[in-house]
């Protein structure tokens, strides 16, 4: 198993950026591939990004691509998401994910942090 922590979220203005963190604990870190969703009021939960476990392969969802980066340090044990260019309507609940199969963090993640609170006010 391993246990996800997500740091970083905060409220911040439109055009503005935030980086969030997500801390791994447990079983060894470069056994995940580790995504971000993020779920807003009223809405379903979505994926915005993920990274291969050795962050040679980044995916990301439409909205976010060319303002959001993944990146990972396999020595920290820790998963980042760079957001740029923040838009109102990125605001919410982002989560850090983990899964073995590169398909299924995408997708459905095995494990989930607590999540972090991001409001982009206009």
């Amino acid at each position: 198993q391993v246990q996800l922590a997500e740091s970083g979220g905060g409220l911040v203005q439109a055009g503005g950026s935030l980086r969030l963190s997500c801390a791994a604990s447990g079983r060894t870190f470069t056994t995940y591939h580790m995504g971000w969703f993020r779920q807003a009021p009223g809405k379903a939960r979505e994926f915005v990004a993920a990274i291969s476990r050795t962050g040679g392969s980044t995916y990301y969802t439409d909205s976010v691509k060319g303002r959001f980066t993944i990146s990972r340090d396999n020595a920290k044990n820790t998963v980042y998401l760079q957001m740029n260019s923040l838009k109102p309507e990125d605001t919410a609940v982002y989560y850090c994910a983990a899964d073995p199969n590169y398909v299924d963090v995408r997708t459905t993640p095995d494990y989930w942090g607590q999540g972090t609170q991001v409001t982009v006010s206009s």
